[in-house]
């Protein structure tokens, strides 16, 4: 394994940890039943809860780019 392996193992990690500390926008009982309520459909985010996802976006644009880079090099 090279650097960029590397590289994207620990980027991979963040990603993980990033999705997993992201709070659920949909109910645990909306998941089994298909019930989607539209009282919050038009919320937006705000707050930590922004930030956290345009982390996530970056993290994911820069897994994205090591990954293709990892194939051609």
């Amino acid at each position: 394994m090279n650097w960029l392996h590397w590289v994207l193992f620990v980027i991979s990690l963040l990603l993980i940890t990033l999705v997993m500390v992201q709070e659920s926008k949909d109910d645990v009982k909306n998941t089994f039943s298909g019930e989607k309520s539209d009282l919050f459909k038009n919320q937006k985010q705000r707050g930590s809860e922004l930030i956290m996802a345009r982390v996530t976006m970056g993290v994911t644009a820069a897994f994205v780019i090591v990954a293709i880079l990892a194939l051609i090099l």
